[in-house]
């Protein structure tokens, strides 16, 4: 990130209404404007995170992350260069009826709005154009998606460093911090269920996830190091059950196993492969890549991926 930019996040948050679209904008009170709503990233945060938050205390609705719908430049009174990162977030029903949302000096109104309605509605050029990348993928049939997320184990004491058995290498004082960094932004994602090699480090990395959604950790060898040098790991057979779930999860493995991770998603929907899956497995420690796969057709084909630095 720049250190002269102002970095912000929201989303374009959705819902179906007898199964017609319907996207939210709101109405701030100080602007006496409609936009889409989106805060600026708070200190220690990430923007995955800074989506989910700046969403709930403008709307009161609670959601988690879909596919990302572009990102919005603009300069500021101040001279500085503002840039907004978006996604797509579906409100579910439930999320809907638990809103505490009433108009406050910040925001005035919430209204739900047809795609051709908020795109006449919406103030700023900057925002149709988010909701004109959203609607594309609308149109392209993806509107509902659900992420594999592929994440690389956090920092490990070196082997120099360690006497004992390869998998059973700790975390360092920086892995730590970065396991406890990640469980956020894995959150904001809708994360439930949790893959981890069996090595100590793997398990590690994402404990503190695991007691932050209350889930445990399915702890396999199928992707560990140990049996992926040894020839005998199972990454397609743990890739497909993913897929074939439906549901929102993330695989926690080792550097050398994580192309073979994205290569299996790719081949398991269908996707064409490319550069593209070099640079999501390229990851450093404690980070990761958000593979979005259709829910009503993973077999479609791989939505996009993006990847996200360790905040710590």
């Amino acid at each position: 990130m720049s250190e002269t930019a102002v970095y912000a996040a929201g989303g374009v948050v959705w819902r179906l209404v007898e199964g017609k679209l319907k996207v939210l904008v709101i109405h701030r009170t100080a602007y006496a404007d409609v936009t889409l709503p989106k805060g600026k990233v708070d200190p220690g945060e990430t923007l995955a995170e800074t989506a989910v938050r700046e969403i709930f205390e403008e709307t009161g609705i609670g959601v988690h992350l879909g596919v990302p719908v572009g990102v919005s430049r603009y300069v500021l009174p101040s001279k500085r260069t503002k840039i907004v990162h978006y996604w797509a977030a579906h409100a579910s029903d439930d999320a809907i009826r638990a809103s505490r949302f009433v108009p406050n000096k910040e925001i005035a109104a919430l209204e739900w709005l047809s795609p051709k309605k908020a795109r006449a509605r919406l103030s700023y050029p900057v925002d149709i154009e988010i909701l004109e990348n959203f609607l594309e993928l609308v149109d392209d049939g993806v509107l509902h998606t659900f992420p594999v997320v592929v994440l690389r184990h956090a920092k490990a004491l070196s082997r120099s460093d360690w006497d004992g058995e390869d998998a059973l290498r700790p975390l360092t004082s920086r892995g730590a911090a970065q396991a406890r960094a990640v469980a956020g932004p894995l959150r904001a994602f809708g994360v439930r269920r949790i893959v981890a090699s069996d090595a100590v480090r793997c398990v590690a990395t994402v404990t503190p996830l695991a007691a932050a959604i209350g889930k445990p950790v399915h702890r396999t060898p199928a992707i560990s190091q140990d049996a992926w040098e040894e020839g005998t790991s199972d990454v397609r057979g743990v890739v497909g059950r993913r897929v074939r779930a439906g549901k929102p999860a993330v695989l926690c493995s080792h550097g050398p196993v994580i192309p073979d991770i994205l290569r299996e998603l790719a081949l398991a929907t269908g996707t064409l492969r490319g550069s593209y899956l070099d640079a999501a497995a390229d990851l450093v420690v404690g980070a990761f890549s958000v593979v979005h796969l259709s829910a009503s057709n993973p077999g479609s084909g791989i939505v996009t991926i993006e990847t996200h630095e360790p905040s710590a």
